[in-house]
């Protein structure tokens, strides 16, 4: 409950009463999830504080949405001398910090230090470009394609990929075009691949290993780097003009489907094209429960989270009502909270499909405890239904119904809790 009672104190613009502060900063430290919103409840006393009790230094190295604490950047000379002077994390939290606000100044700030820092301090620094990434990081991100560090140069050719214009990912869509192609001397059009033969310097310096992981064939890893990192606009042109979904719905031959596949959902997260992640998704209901390129529910995991928060839930309710609740959770952990009315209907009514089906209910407690926290609280209405105990078929486990029973009660309870909690916080401020 303490999560969401943070995040609706946070939205109603409430502040923690000074002598709760120890207690804020324990539980925040105890628990990740919980330090953004509890050190915006906090405020400013929770830093000075945190300077008192080294318990709660992590309250110095973050601020109340989960990035570095926020240095003063309008004083030039100040943020010359943190730079060159400053402790690694005040640098990290430095470069983060201009760069939300002045992209252009923080990278110009790396830039003249480049050459002589770590490797190891590099990566980490050259990560915090992705906030803000445009056209103007690519010069830089160009150069640092050279560098001596093998993960500071794939991390480079990675950002200069999600630029759909780099001159990099130009140079991905050539290769991968050299390597895919359509037939039309078959029955059905069909796409054929000739995987890379070798990863030569260029490859190399746009970001490529050349040696493959281990259980990882050498032509197949180039090939899904070669597609993942070229521009999914890319495609139409090269195969006839089609739609994303058509080009999906293609044959392609000599079992490179799943890796060609594989390669443009990795594409689509990173570009955050929702059209491809629709057409890789494909119909909830689909016997597969998915497009044939989300090989697994992580990947389809990431390819919802490119899509807008409605379109989510109803795929992930149209999931649900065709193959249960057995493979949703991940799925409706990229689900915007509290859950949509569609979404939260389709999870109660599995949960009583599978009441009724008599098997026990730890074995949807994961479901049911992020249901918990999830549902809108108004759904404690229907499910009033359900605490009754049930007719239990002849196959059932022994006294599934009376678990479920409990479980739903304590479902009803929680959701009859949080409603309360927000009728007591009142209504969010308006924008």
């Amino acid at each position: 409950m303490l999560p969401q009672w943070l995040a609706a104190a946070n939205d109603r613009g409430f502040a923690a009463p000074a002598a709760l502060l120890p207690a804020l900063l324990d539980a925040a430290r105890a628990r990740t999830d919980l330090r953004p919103a509890a050190l915006r409840l906090a405020g400013p006393r929770a830093l000075w504080l945190a300077r008192l009790n080294p318990d709660w230094r992590f309250a110095l190295r973050a601020t109340s949405d989960g990035g570095p604490s926020r240095p003063g950047t309008e004083d030039p000379a100040a943020v010359r001398r943190l730079w060159q002077e400053g402790l690694f994390a005040e640098r990290v939290a430095l470069l983060a910090a201009l760069r939300s606000r002045r992209p252009a100044d923080a990278r110009d700030l790396l830039a003249g230090t480049w050459a002589t820092e770590r490797a190891e301090d590099r990566l980490m620094f050259l990560d915090s470009l992705r906030t803000g990434l445009g056209p103007d990081d690519e010069p830089f991100l160009e150069q640092a394609l050279a560098d001596r560090s093998r993960n500071v140069r794939a991390t480079a050719a990675e950002l200069l990929s999600a630029l759909p214009r780099s001159a990099l990912a130009g140079r991905m869509a050539d290769r991968a075009t050299a390597c895919v192609a359509m037939d039309h001397t078959r029955d059905t059009p069909t796409i054929v691949v000739e995987a890379p033969h070798a990863c030569d310097a260029g490859m190399e310096r746009d970001g490529i290993a050349a040696k493959a992981p281990a259980g990882r064939g050498e032509r197949s890893w180039w090939l899904g780097r070669l597609v993942e990192s070229a521009p999914l606009d890319t495609w139409p042109r090269r195969l006839g003009g089609r739609t994303p979904r058509e080009i999906v719905a293609l044959p392609v031959a000599d079992d490179w489907q799943g890796e060609l596949h594989a390669a443009w959902c990795r594409a689509a997260v990173r570009q955050r094209d929702p059209a491809w992640s629709r057409a890789l998704l494909g119909d909830p209901s689909a016997p597969e429960a998915g497009g044939p390129g989300a090989v697994s529910l992580a990947e389809r995991a990431r390819l919802l989270a490119t899509l807008a928060s409605d379109e989510r839930a109803s795929w992930v309710a149209g999931f649900i009502e065709t193959h249960g609740l057995s493979e949703a959770f991940q799925l409706l952990g990229v689900c915007a909270v509290p859950w949509a009315g569609p979404l939260g209907r389709a999870v109660v009514d599995a949960l009583n499909i599978a009441r009724d089906a008599g098997s026990y209910p730890w074995s949807f407690s994961g479901v049911m405890g992020l249901a918990e926290r999830c549902l809108d609280p108004g759904e404690a209405v229907r499910l009033e239904a359900l605490l009754a105990l049930p007719d239990e078929p002849e196959d059932a486990s022994p006294g599934a119904g009376g678990y479920w029973a409990e479980a739903f009660q304590r479902l009803v309870t929680t959701l009859r809790l949080r409603a309360v909690m927000l009728e007591e916080l009142g209504p969010p401020r308006t924008p």
